[in-house]
């Protein structure tokens, strides 16, 4: 998809991080925008900076763990403009904490939000993007869905979870004949807010605020990939058709770890993370 202009462009998680970005770089690109968060507030604020008219952004407060909700903010977003060319299922939570920490409650929160909702978008607007020739249905995944690491047993299992469901549907669509393009993203670390909303457990339940203050502080300092740096990747990522994104040299780097060392890289990473 070479020319962004008109197309009808759906993010998720857009009231903050790369979705704002996002949000800011496709309406400079000339789309119309759909845009959703749980933060109306954020998503309000998202919208004021793109300067865009109100026939051109349609927002919605949406959880995108419910599946009817996302059912009904497709249909919303057709019956406004009739089409949607690019949806970029962007809305993430992390975690952090042992395996033999974490609450099973916790297990399922991410899931809901990290796979199932990237789940429920794709199905909610396929039917609708399959009749569009050169759409775009882009995934968040993660560096952290090409690599395990310790500390990040849940957050992983959603990216790579994420990598799978996106790499099975690509190779469905494939064979379906449909002209659309199905993209895998994977950011390294992102300069966002993700780590300071996150959840954290350790051996004595959940992390105290002090804890989760230095969780945050540690990811601030090996985040070295601005939002705005991300969202350009990821419509280059769009315009070219690629298949897999890789954001940022870490993900680069750790990307080639892995294939070179696909079952020593944990003795690797041991040393460097």
């Amino acid at each position: 998809m070479k020319n962004l202009e008109n197309k009808v462009a759906v993010i998720t998680g857009a009231a903050s991080g790369i979705g704002r970005s996002l949000a800011l770089k496709l309406a400079k690109e000339g789309c119309m925008l759909a845009l959703s968060d749980v933060n109306e507030d954020g998503l309000a604020e998202t919208v004021s900076m793109t300067g865009l008219p109100s026939e051109k952004v349609f927002i919605k407060k949406l959880d995108v763990s419910n599946e009817a909700d996302f059912n009904t903010f497709a249909s919303d977003v057709v019956s406004k403009f009739g089409s949607a060319d690019i949806l970029i299922n962007n809305a993430g939570v992390n975690h952090n904490g042992k395996v033999i920490d974490t609450p099973t409650e916790d297990l399922k929160w991410i899931f809901d939000i990290n796979f199932w909702g990237v789940v429920y978008g794709s199905r909610a607007f396929l039917p609708h993007m399959m009749k569009r020739p050169g759409a775009s249905l882009v995934n968040i995944s993660s560096l952290f869905g090409l690599v395990g690491v310790r500390g990040q047993s849940a957050y992983c299992a959603t990216k790579f979870a994420v990598r799978g469901f996106t790499e099975s549907l690509r190779q469905e669509l494939k064979l379906a004949k449909a002209e659309m393009d199905v993209i895998s993203v994977h950011p390294g670390g992102i300069k966002t807010n993700i780590a300071k909303n996150a959840r954290m457990v350790t051996a004595n339940g959940a992390a105290s605020d002090a804890e989760l203050k230095k969780f945050a502080s540690l990811f601030e300092k090996v985040a070295k990939t601005t939002a705005d740096q991300a969202a350009d990747t990821i419509i280059d990522g769009i315009k070219k058709s690629r298949s897999r994104v890789l954001i940022g040299n870490d993900a680069k780097l750790l990307d080639k770890i892995q294939r070179f060392f696909p079952a020593g890289y944990d003795k690797i990473f041991a040393k460097i993370l």
